[in-house]
Order: C-alpha cells, then sequence, then structure tokens
C-alpha cells in the first residue's frame, strides 16, 4: 500500500497538535495522570524483513521515541506515542542502503509497581502493548519503494524516580509487523516488511498536578 506524500507530515502534525493541546491543560491535581515520554536508543529489524541481497546492521542508531500518556486508574492507562527508526545496510549486504522506519501506536498501559513489594521504593515496572500503524521510506535510489501496513507493539519499562514528576527509564519493545510479500521483488529493494526490536532510555515527566511540587 502506498502512502500519500503529504500523509506522514499531516500525521506527524496532528501528533503535535495533541501534544501541545494536553500540555496546555496542566490543571489537573493528580501529577500521575498526565505524563510525556520521550526517549533515545537503538533497534534491530528482522532478517526476514528484507528481499535477498539486502542485509541490515543487526544494531542500528537511532530510535527516537514521544509519547503522552494518560493514567485511568493507578495501574491502568493508555498512551499515544510516535516513533522514528532509521536501519542500514550491513557490510555483508550486496546493496548499500537505508531505510526510515517510522510508527504511531495507541497502547494500553499496565502499571503493578504498587503491588510488587520486592521492588525498590523508588522503582517502577510499566507494560504496554496496542496496535499502530508503520511507514517505511527507504532513502536514495530506492525512494519510491515506500509502503505502509498495520503493527502490533509490545515492551516492558523500568522506571526510576527522580523526583516526584520526573523519572529516568528504559524500554525493551518489540514491533510484529503486518505487511504482505514484496510483489514484484523489485519493491522491496531497500524497504523492509518485517518486525523490529527497539532498546531505549529517556525521560518521563508529569504535565498534570501542581505546579509546585515538594
Amino acid at each position: 500500500m502506498q502512502m500519500s506524500s503529504n500523509f506522514k507530515p499531516q500525521l506527524l502534525a496532528t501528533f503535535l497538535a495533541v501534544f501541545c493541546i494536553v500540555f496546555a491543560g496542566q490543571a489537573q491535581r493528580d501529577t500521575n495522570k498526565w505524563k510525556a515520554q520521550i526517549a533515545l536508543g537503538i533497534n534491530s529489524p528482522s532478517s526476514s524483513g528484507f528481499v535477498d541481497g539486502f542485509v541490515a546492521k543487526s544494531i542500528n542508531f537511532p530510535t527516537v521515541n514521544l509519547g503522552i500518556q494518560h493514567m485511568f486508574k493507578p495501574q491502568l492507562g493508555a498512551k499515544l506515542d510516535f516513533g522514528f527508526n532509521r536501519f542500514s545496510s550491513d557490510d555483508s549486504s550486496l546493496v548499500e542502503f537505508k531505510t526510515n522506519y517510522s510508527r504511531i501506536n495507541a497502547q494500553i498501559v499496565y502499571d503493578p509497581s504498587e503491588s510488587l513489594q520486592f521492588l525498590p521504593q523508588r522503582m517502577g515496572l510499566v507494560a504496554h502493548a496496542g496496535p499502530g500503524y508503520t511507514f517505511i521510506k527507504p532513502l536514495g535510489d530506492f525512494g519510491a519503494n515506500n509502503i505502509s501496513f498495520l503493527n502490533l507493539m509490545g515492551g516492558l519499562e523500568i522506571h526510576y524516580g527522580l523526583t516526584q514528576r520526573m523519572s529516568v527509564y528504559t524500554d525493551v519493545s518489540y514491533i510484529l509487523g503486518f505487511a504482505g510479500d514484496f510483489d514484484p521483488v523489485t519493491d522491496g529493494f531497500g524497504s523492509f516488511n518485517g518486525n523490529l526490536l527497539t532498546v531505549t532510555f529517556g525521560l518521563t515527566f508529569s504535565i498534570s498536578g501542581c505546579q509546585y511540587c515538594d
């Protein structure tokens, strides 16, 4: 499925607009109710996502994730997040290439930290999973081989609280891609229709609640 040239910028603009609207409404009392996330890390694409002759590095940089999270209950919430990844050809690849992998996902968030008595006081575990949409953009000579497809993402975050409003965290996520085979095979040159593993490190900070917390 081909994506129009202006669809991706419009989608990103919509995501940023939602971020700004949420950020402007900081009247909530509970500092855990609305949070934003930003993270940077690495990615590893599955080898099965490339056509013969195209081999990507097993570890690639960068991966950038941006998210907005809302907790309906202390343990249950949801988030909308955007991810950008880039991977490039390995030395063993017959052809050099670089590919951009972008995604947007709506996910359920589960935070069992309060019931896990073995965790240190400032640490927390958060699981997340949900459907989304992936946009593949090859660079250079293969720029015409854009595709987009549905995905399903799941992951686990480990948090360490710095203050009442901010924590550092690491996230390990796996993204399943639901894309068809390339037909003809030349449509797969520089493109990707497989799964992606990401590991990121970042910050989670409250965008609701008191403006001056102890």
